[in-house]
C-alpha cells in the first residue's frame, strides 16, 4: 500500500517537473517572439491622440495610462505603457518615464513631452506631437506605396528568370545535344548560366543570402551610410525624392519643437537625429554649433546649397528677420510635404517605362539566345 502511494508521489512529482519545463520552454519561445515584436508608428499616434483627449477630459495622467494600456493590443507596448505608467504613479515625470525606451520614444518626443510638462501645456503640445507624427506616418506611407510597385516588378523579373533558367532552358539543351551543332556564343553563356544554377542550387542559394547580410551589415555601417546616402543624393530620381522628404522633415520636425518652446540649438540638435540622410544630419548639427556662436541659421545652412536651395535659405531669413521662423518653417514644409505627395503619386508612371526597358531587355536577350541556334538549325536543314 505504501509503495503504491509512494510510486503515485514519485509519479506526480515527474508530472510536475515536466509541466515546468514545458512552462520555461513556452515562456522561453514567448520571449524570443517578443524580441523580434516592433511597436508601429501609428500604434505611437494611437497612444498619443488617446492621452490627449483623455487628458483634456479631465482624467489624470495614470488614469489616462491604465485606460491606453487596456485598449493597446501589442503585448510589448503594453508592457512598456505598464512600467512607464507605474513610474509615473510613483511620482516620476511621464517624460523621464518614456525615455528609458530611446528605441520607441525618439529624442523628439520626450523632449516635445518634457517641454509640455515644463510649461504646463501637456495637452497642446500631445496635439502638436500628434500633428507631426501624423505628417510622418502620411510621408512614409506615400513613400513605401510608391515603392511597392517596382519592387513587385523586380521581384517578379527575378522569380521568372530563375524559373526559365531551371525549368526551360535544360529542356532546350537536350534538344540542342541532339544535333550537335555549334551554338552561337549568346545561347552558350545562357546555357552555361542554367547548368551552374541547376548544379550549385544550394551553393547559388547560399551565397545570395550571404551577400544580403553583408550587404545589409554594410549598408548599416558608418562608412556603408556615408557612401550610399551620397550616392543617393547624386541619382536622378532618388536625389529629388530625397532632397524633398529630408527638406519637409526637417521644417516640420523644428517648427513642432520651437513651437513648444524648445531652443533652436536643442532643436536643430534633435531634428539632426530624425532626419534620414546623413548628410543632412551633419549640416544640421553644424548649424546647432554655428548658431550658438551668434551666427544665423540662414547663414550656416547657405553653406550646404545642394543639400538647401535658395528658397529654402530665403525663407528663413525672411523669418528671422520677422521674428516668425516657426510659421516659416511649417509654410515651407506643407510645401515640400505637398510636392512629395504629387511625386509619389507620378513616381510609377516615373519608374514604369524604364522597368519595361529593362525587361524587354531581359526578355529580348533571352529570346535572342534561345531562337538564333533554332534559326541555324532550320536553314541547315
Amino acid at each position: 500500500m505504501s509503495e503504491s502511494k509512494f510510486q503515485n508521489k514519485e509519479g506526480t512529482v515527474a508530472d510536475d517537473q515536466d509541466i515546468i519545463g514545458e512552462n520555461d520552454f513556452w515562456q522561453k519561445l514567448k520571449q524570443k517572439i517578443a524580441s523580434f515584436q516592433t511597436i508601429k508608428l501609428r500604434e505611437k499616434i494611437f497612444f498619443v491622440q488617446n492621452l490627449r483627449i483623455m487628458i483634456k477630459g479631465g482624467l489624470s495622467l495614470g488614469q489616462a495610462l491604465q485606460t491606453i494600456i487596456e485598449q493597446t493590443n501589442n503585448s510589448l507596448f503594453k508592457k512598456i505603457l505598464s512600467h512607464a505608467s507605474k513610474s509615473v504613479e510613483g511620482g516620476v515625470p511621464l517624460s523621464k518615464a518614456l525615455e528609458k525606451y530611446p528605441k520607441v520614444f525618439n529624442n523628439l518626443f520626450v523632449n516635445m513631452i518634457k517641454s509640455g510638462e515644463v510649461s504646463g501645456n501637456l495637452e497642446d503640445v500631445l496635439e502638436k506631437l500628434h500633428t507631426q507624427m501624423k505628417r510622418d506616418h502620411d510621408l512614409i506611407s506615400k513613400v513605401k506605396g510608391a515603392m511597392i510597385y517596382p519592387a513587385v516588378v523586380v521581384a517578379a523579373m527575378g522569380g521568372i528568370g530563375t524559373a526559365m533558367m531551371i525549368f526551360v532552358v535544360p529542356k532546350l539543351v537536350t534538344v540542342f545535344d541532339e544535333f550537335e551543332a555549334t551554338l552561337p556564343l549568346p545561347t552558350r553563356i545562357l546555357i552555361g548560366v542554367s547548368k551552374f544554377i541547376t548544379a550549385n542550387g544550394p551553393v547559388v542559394a547560399l551565397a545570395i543570402v550571404v551577400f544580403v547580410i553583408l550587404f545589409t551589415k554594410y549598408y548599416n555601417s558608418q562608412a556603408g551610410k556615408h557612401f550610399f546616402h551620397k550616392l543617393f543624393l547624386h541619382l536622378p530620381i532618388l536625389k529629388t525624392m530625397i532632397i524633398k522628404i529630408n527638406l519637409a522633415r526637417f521644417c516640420r520636425t523644428t517648427s513642432s519643437l520651437l513651437k513648444t518652446d524648445i531652443p533652436i540649438v536643442q532643436s536643430l540638435e534633435i531634428t539632426s537625429m530624425v532626419v534620414g540622410n546623413l548628410y543632412y544630419r551633419h549640416a544640421l548639427e553644424d548649424a546647432a554649433k554655428k548658431i550658438t556662436k551668434g551666427l544665423q541659421i540662414n547663414k550656416v545652412l547657405a553653406n550646404y546649397p545642394k543639400l538647401f536651395p535658395p528658397t529654402v535659405i530665403q525663407m528663413i531669413k525672411v523669418g528671422e528677420e520677422s521674428g516668425a521662423v516657426c510659421s516659416t518653417l511649417e509654410e515651407v514644409a506643407q510645401f515640400y510635404e505637398e510636392d512629395v505627395n504629387q511625386l509619389m503619386e507620378t513616381l510609377p508612371s516615373i519608374i514604369e517605362p524604364l522597368l519595361i526597358l529593362i525587361l524587354g531587355l531581359g526578355v529580348g536577350a533571352m529570346a535572342v539566345a534561345i531562337i538564333m541556334p533554332m534559326y541555324s538549325l532550320s536553314e541547315t536543314f
